[in-house]
């Protein structure tokens, strides 16, 4: 019986069409052994704006969607920009949403940045995903910096130590499933 493959939810937090971003998720996607199944979650522009009133009782069914996509998954790839040294409001408002959930508790996570800079975004998102209890360490995390002039139109990784980063961040976050 063929074994069951390691479901992955990746999550760009730009909104920008083939952001650099999701060219990173694609590129960690493409090089994931075998033994993973990577789904890109696209939609995060479209979730409606966090309403505490809304969360519990009667959440939105785009929120259902997005928790039970990231309740399904055996685990979560998150890679965004850093928009005025914060996260982009649209990743916000999507962890926003699962706030008062445990779906993040103890979910094998990797998280990276890949900005101009970067570097305050990066420490709000590690806060975040801690606070939700997300499952992550210092080898499945990273910080890119200049992004813009490291990954390529077509999506390729044109800097050798970003694409050496990444081949290792990949190599860590498959190891946190093997």
């Amino acid at each position: 019986m063929p074994s069951t493959k390691i479901k992955i939810l990746a999550i760009t937090g730009s909104t920008r069409n083939n952001s650099s971003n999701f060219k990173i998720l694609q590129y960690i996607s493409n090089h994931l052994k075998v033994k993973f199944e990577v789904e890109m979650f696209e939609n995060i522009a479209s979730l409606p704006h966090f309403n505490p009133d809304s969360d519990t009782e009667n959440p939105p069914q785009e929120i259902i969607l997005f928790r039970s996509k990231i309740e399904q998954s055996d685990g979560v790839l998150i890679c965004t920009p850093e928009y005025v040294f914060s996260l982009p409001g649209s990743l916000k408002n999507a962890l926003e949403w699962c706030v008062s959930t445990t779906i993040f508790s103890d979910k094998k996570t990797g998280l990276i940045t890949a900005s101009a800079s970067g570097e305050m975004g990066h420490k709000q998102l590690l806060l975040i995903m801690k606070t939700l209890g997300a499952k992550f360490d210092n080898k499945t995390q990273l910080l890119i910096q200049g992004v813009r002039g490291k990954v390529g139109v077509e999506g390729e990784i044109i800097d050798e130590k970003t694409k050496e980063a990444l081949q290792n961040f990949t190599k860590n976050f498959e190891n946190h499933f093997l």
